[in-house]
């Protein structure tokens, strides 16, 4: 016999789920194991839509396969559970609750996280054909409406939106729905909840308001549990237990709004179970009094702390003195991009001022006037421990959009709205468990990345982070992985250049770090930077700074700040991405600037309208991150790079940083398409305005970059200068005195310069003159160069057969040596003398023509030119 069931006090979601499975089993009895909610039993009455066998008809000796739905907690299948222990029963199961320890495990188990389990079953039955019949689909939309709160509860997924469609094609009736969700409370109903009203005690544990109510019934009272939904509807709380005393047995019920309040974890403890946010148990044989104590002992032990301020707040705070004027208070203001400004008097609060105000004062001629005399000196503060639940009401109310963070006080951080707009933010994702995806997956902000960090980084360096948030927690600092390590983590590439930013001191961090690793630390005290180095490792530390440009293109200065003024400072929003590290958030994913939306549309974007004025060097970034990730960049950051270009904001740049840029592109996988694309911008013009990458170009910088290819491969301990060599290239399109010029505006050492100027003459030289049969003569011509003319020769040749001569004095020629020196002359009976030179190079050119094998050869070869007797001779060698 087969049998489906479900929990007891059933409801919709478990009755729609059992008739759908009776399709996929039709030889199996649906069975209730214990009561259901009224509700359910006022529709199956009046509509009678399947066979249901009552339990004590059925002789559980014959049972050969148990079909459990909606749930997987042994104590709530009643006398089923006795069967559970006979192996040779085969268990299916079907649920949308996530499995926790002890609970049935079967042969089938189709567990899928969705808002109902009538989800799951819609899904299958679509997909195999299985059409529901109109009564079939009215009850499989009603589980999920109802298990959903009419798809707005947090745990609502995509999924469950996407079959509703389908049961409405199979003929669902949304009348006969409606009707069962939108039931008037009795007078009992509303009796009892005017009763749990008026018991509730509100309890705060971590910032969190848990309302606990109860009641009594002799009798049974029937769907007792949406009375919590009730409640919480009612009152404005993050979460309620209800406790209902009926019949010798207390149902407890419980609904939670908050992340921070799991009630299924509570309900675990008294054998029920269900969601984070709505979960029940029935409890036998123990006193209203007793549960209630043992629940208020689990409430404390199982609320997480909530967030406060400190987790939140922006710090170190912009402020200014108590002194100061208008007019320097708007210069602060402009100089690091805040609205609002704090003013300080002995380093204590005592105000706020806008930028509103500011701007209002300088337009009525108050700019000399000090900023304290139009200040709000009224403002709300909070302390570091304020719960965020209480920060939002205070900014609601008091239409305040900077909320400081004073303590005794000193104000030591700040809260904005975006801050707090994000936080909310986060918690709502976090609550609708959405999981994004970047290539293959891709978490959303706030998410914890800390699996990704232990799966995806080496074992070494995921210890090495895990102990450096340790560090800056035992400092009272706080530690964020940042740069292009947590860039390409989402790229789902690797990349182990670990740069971490220290909300503190950096210093100090490094230090501290590297005492523990027993590792070398170097640090620079004026930039507020380190580096800690292992023997297999390096990391860079830096202090969270902030940075202003005094003019365009300047390089800029830099003060201590927060992680997202020091995010803030850099180019792209995909390089904004941080994680922080210590324990208590360790893998808390920050994007303060939409890094993850960049990646998943793989787009280059600037942070700000005047990214380009500060440091227009961010131009030539933008094409050649654009061309590693095949990115593309914005239309906006496109037609910003456009305006540098036109305001001639690149004539102020430095030679060496525009140097350095192209050495950067030059060292690009694909260096002649981040060439060309340069070129497409007109950024090549800004070095030189005839240096423009045309067919011409493209082949010979095609050609380097093929013959860079070819040579780093036969010849891998071989160094090069990849920048020398490319630099050429760009540069041969050119005549020498605008070559020259060029070289000059780039500023190189003078030693680079020279090798330029000369490998490019050079190069034009050896082409002139290099013959392609003799290889005496390549070996003479060549071997009188350095190795990057000869590699730009090659490259810069038409000429088939000269690259191939090339190529001869590169993988052969070049390495030819004889095997006598003039030690060995001298023992063959030769008198030392310029001859000697002679000899040997006349030695080496049979030797390059290939009649010299042997060391004997040689031998012979230099005896008939000297013309020695043999028998003066006297071989003291061993054969080659």
């Amino acid at each position: 016999m087969e049998i489906i069931t479900c929990h007891m006090n059933a409801d919709f979601d478990s009755f729609a789920s059992m008739v759908a499975a009776k399709k996929l089993y039709p030889e199996a009895q649906i069975v209730f194991p214990g009561s259901q909610e009224k509700k359910l039993r006022d529709f199956i009455e009046a509509f009678n839509p399947v066979e249901i066998k009552r339990i004590k008809d059925i002789n559980l000796s014959e049972v050969t396969k148990l079909i459990i739905v909606d749930t997987k907690i042994p104590g709530r299948i009643g006398l089923f559970e006795e069967l559970l222990s006979n192996k040779k029963i085969k268990i299916h199961i079907y649920d949308h609750h996530p499995f926790s320890k002890g609970e049935i495990r079967g042969e089938v188990e189709k567990i899928e996280r969705v808002g109902a389990t009538a989800t799951i079953f819609t899904e299958i039955l679509k997909s195999r054909r299985l059409h529901p019949t109109p009564i079939e689909a009215t009850i499989l939309a009603l589980a999920i409406y109802e298990e959903t709160g009419c798809l707005l509860f947090p745990s609502t997924t995509e999924r469950d939106l996407l079959v509703i469609p389908y049961l409405l094609k199979r003929g669902a009736n949304l009348n006969i729905v409606s009707s069962f969700l939108k039931m008037e409370l009795s007078m009992e109903e509303l009796d009892m909840l005017n009763e749990l009203v008026q018991s509730s005690k509100e309890m705060v544990i971590e910032g969190i308001r848990i309302k606990v109510a109860k009641a009594s019934r002799e009798g049974y009272l029937g769907d007792a549990a949406h009375l919590a939904h009730r409640m919480m509807e009612i009152e404005d709380i993050d979460a309620v237990v209800v406790l209902l005393n009926m019949e010798g047995k207390i149902l407890m019920v419980a609904r939670s709004k908050v992340p921070e309040f799991n009630v299924s974890n509570v309900m675990k403890e008294f054998g029920g179970g269900g969601h984070p946010t709505a979960a029940s148990a029935t409890i036998k044989e123990a006193s209203l009094e007793v549960v209630e104590e043992r629940l208020k002992e689990l409430l404390y032990k199982n609320v997480k702390p909530g967030k406060v301020a400190s987790d939140i707040m922006t710090s170190p705070v912009i402020s200014i003195k108590w002194d100061s004027s208008i007019k320097e208070a708007e210069a602060m203001m402009t100089r690091y991009g805040v609205n609002v400004l704090p003013i300080l008097k002995e380093e204590r609060f005592t105000g706020l001022i806008s930028r509103e105000i500011v701007e209002k004062a300088l337009y009525h001629g108050f700019g000399k006037s000090r900023a304290i005399e139009f200040s709000t000196t009224d403002a709300i503060t909070v302390s570091q421990h304020t719960p965020i639940r209480e920060i939002e009401t205070l900014m609601i109310e008091q239409n305040q959009r900077f909320m400081p963070v004073v303590e005794d006080g000193k104000i030591i951080g700040a809260i904005t709205r975006t801050d707090l707009l994000r936080t909310l933010y986060e918690e709502f994702l976090r609550r609708r468990k959405i999981e994004e995806t970047v290539t293959k997956e891709r978490p959303p902000v706030g998410r914890s990345l800390s699996s990704w960090l232990k799966e995806r980084f080496p074992s070494e360096v995921y210890n090495l982070l895990k102990l450096s948030g340790e560090v800056a927690e035992e400092l009272g600092f706080n530690a964020y992985l940042v740069g292009g390590s947590v860039r390409d983590l989402l790229r789902g590439e690797e990349n182990l250049d670990i740069d971490i930013v220290i909300e503190g001191d950096g210093i100090s961090f490094a230090k501290a770090f590297g005492k523990k690793l027993n590792a070398k630390v170097r640090s620079h005290q004026r930039f507020g930077t380190a580096q800690v180095i292992t023997d297999n490792l390096k990391l860079d530390v830096a202090t969270a700074r902030t940075e202003y440009y005094e003019s365009p293109g300047a390089l800029p200065k830099v003060e201590t700040s927060s992680i997202k003024k020091d995010l803030y400072r850099r180019d792209f929003t995909i390089n904004t991405l941080a994680i922080k590290l210590n324990p208590r958030d360790f893998g808390l994913l920050t994007d303060f600037f939409g890094g993850q939306r960049d990646l998943r549309e793989k787009a280059i974007r600037v942070l700000h309208n005047i990214s380009f004025v500060e440091d227009p060097t961010r131009a030539f970034r933008a094409v050649r991150f654009s061309e590693r990730f095949g990115f593309k960049i914005s239309k906006h950051t496109e037609n910003l790079i456009k305006s540098a270009i036109e305001m001639n904001l690149f004539d102020r740049l430095s030679g060496s940083r525009l140097y350095e840029e192209l050495l950067l592109s030059f060292n690009e996988t694909e260096p002649v398409r981040t060439l060309k694309k340069l070129s497409d911008f007109g950024l090549l013009k800004v070095i030189y305005p005839n240096l423009i990458f045309n067919e011409e170009l493209e082949a010979i910088f095609k050609s380097m970059h093929d013959t860079l290819t070819w040579f780093n491969l036969l010849f891998l301990e071989e160094k090069t200068d990849r920048g020398i060599l490319y630099l050429m290239a760009l540069l041969s399109g050119l005549k020498d005195e605008e070559a020259k010029v060029v070289i000059e505006r780039l500023s190189p050492s003078p030693k680079v310069s020279s090798m330029i100027i000369k490998g490019m003459s050079h190069a034009r030289d050896v082409l002139r003159r290099l013959s392609i049969n003799d290889p005496v003569e390549i070996y003479n011509l060549l071997s009188s160069f350095k190795l990057e003319t000869v590699l730009f020769s090659m490259a810069l040749s038409k000429d088939r057969q000269k690259q191939k001569a090339i190529s001869l004095y590169l993988t052969e020629l070049r390495k030819v040596k004889t095997i006598l020196k003039g030690d060995d002359l001298k023992r063959m009976g030769i008198q030392p003398g310029p001859v000697y030179s002679k000899i040997l190079k006349e030695l080496l050119e049979e030797k390059l023509r290939g009649h010299l094998k042997s060391r004997e050869d040689e031998e012979k070869f230099v005896m008939s030119k000297v013309k020695l007797p043999e028998q003066e001779y006297k071989s003291e060698s061993v054969e080659d």
